[in-house]
Formats: C-alpha cells, structure tokens, sequence
C-alpha cells in the first residue's frame, strides 16, 4: 500500500513539474523575430515538442506514424500521441507548416525553439532579424 503511495506522489509531481514547465514556456516564449540569435539544435533528443524548449538531458521518444517526437513527462507524450496540432509549427521565415520531427530546429539562449523547413530559413531568420 505504501508503494501504491509513493507511485502516485511521484506521478502527480511529474504532471506538476510538467505543466509547470509547460506554463512557464507558454508565458515566455517570444514572438517570432523577438528571439535574438538562435543556434541550429543537432541532438533532436533534448527539445520538449509540446514546450518548445529546450533540456539539457535526452527527453522521451514518442513514435507516431513513423515518426519520433520527444516530450519531456507523461503529459507531453500523451499530447504528442494524442493531437496531431502538436506535432507541427510554422517556419517562421517561410509561414509554412512544417513537421517537428522533419524540421530544422533552432534555439536561443534561453531554450526557445522555433521550427524550420531548412538551415537556409534558420540563417534567412537570423539575418531578418539584424543578427
């Protein structure tokens, strides 16, 4: 019974944490071209796809169609599986949609992500922005 205690409390922090995280995100992400310099993120692993932010460890894989999404808890994984609206963003160069799994990401200092059809809108989007 204890163990049935203890399970429940470290689920309940981990949704905690998460929309905690999710919230913080919402409020402070910038709008497009208000970011400063981003840099070209390699290692997909660590971007949070529901937050649009970035960690400095490798976050859940999240398979859906042949595809991996990743997500930092239980909240954003389901989200991930659940709504297809998180799985896509608009390529703030081209206004495209584009898929979070198939993008170029890129991130600013503070772990904002935005989401790129290619490296040349990532550096058009640097450059648009006086960067």
């Amino acid at each position: 019974m204890r163990n049935r205690y203890l399970l429940i409390s470290a689920i309940l922090l981990s949704l905690a944490v998460c929309t905690q995280t999710f919230a913080q995100s919402a409020a402070t992400t910038s709008a497009p071209g208000k970011m400063g310099k981003i840099t070209q993120v390699t290692d997909t692993k660590k971007v949070c796809m529901v937050t649009n932010k970035t960690s400095d460890k490798d976050l859940f894989p999240v398979k859906v169609d042949g595809k991996t999404y990743y997500g930092c808890c239980e909240m954003c994984k389901t989200a991930l599986t659940n709504d297809p609206s998180q799985r896509s963003s608009v390529d703030p160069v081209s206004k495209k949609q584009v898929d979070k799994s198939q993008a170029v990401i890129g991130a600013s200092a503070n772990g904002d992500v935005l989401y790129f059809e290619n490296e040349a809108n990532l550096k058009a989007y640097n450059s648009e922005a006086g960067h």
